[in-house]
């Protein structure tokens, strides 16, 4: 019985590398959440081979903003030695363990499959189908046939802003937009 239990981890980060002699760590960061690396306590440790992460007690963490990294010291890890035989082990945490979100901040999955209207008529729009990070993330709708006029777009990309998409419920599955004229017609 094989049991894949990549869906309960989420990757948080890459070790790449020990920094200076005591043994603290360069951390490659895949999460959005500084709390990750900043807060300490448990995370979890995949080293290159395993399927399971073992459990690793988190110490400090810092960012080091020009190089986009976290040096971060783990609990037993005390010189570059032990630093440098955990290269390339990726931090996890427990799928579960999402942040808690402020009240307009969303996971990126939570938006995929999300039915996009029109705020003023309610006619539908399309469906998110991708997130593109930008300075302001970008919703990538596929056109509802409906609503495409050009039969060549097949998708617009909205800018996930307030101003624009100020409804967005994920209870019901939908996001409204109030785009200023012309914006959905930007592709053509």
């Amino acid at each position: 019985m094989t049991n894949d239990k990549s869906d309960n981890w989420l990757e948080i980060g890459k070790i790449v590398a020990p920094q200076g002699l005591s043994g603290e760590l360069r951390v490659y960061p895949v999460s959005d959440f500084p709390e990750r690396f900043e807060v300490p306590g448990k995370r979890w440790l995949l080293r290159s081979g395993d399927t399971e992460p073992q459990p690793i007690e988190l110490l400090t963490g810092r960012y080091i903003s020009n190089k986009n990294l976290y040096v971060i010291k783990l609990a037993g890890v005390e010189n570059c030695d032990q630093a440098e035989a955990l290269r390339g082990c990726k931090l996890m945490v427990p799928a579960s363990d999402r942040p808690q979100l402020g009240e307009d901040e969303y996971h990126v999955l939570d938006l995929i499959g999300l039915e996009v209207f029109m705020q003023a008529s309610g006619e539908l729009v399309g469906t998110v189908v991708d997130i593109i990070p930008a300075g302001n993330d970008l919703l990538e709708v596929k056109l509802h046939e409906s609503f495409a006029t050009d039969k060549k777009q097949k998708t617009v990309l909205i800018p996930f802003v307030e101003a624009i998409a100020p409804v967005v419920d994920l209870q019901s599955g939908r996001i409204e937009i109030t785009p200023p004229s012309g914006l959905l017609e930007i592709n053509n």
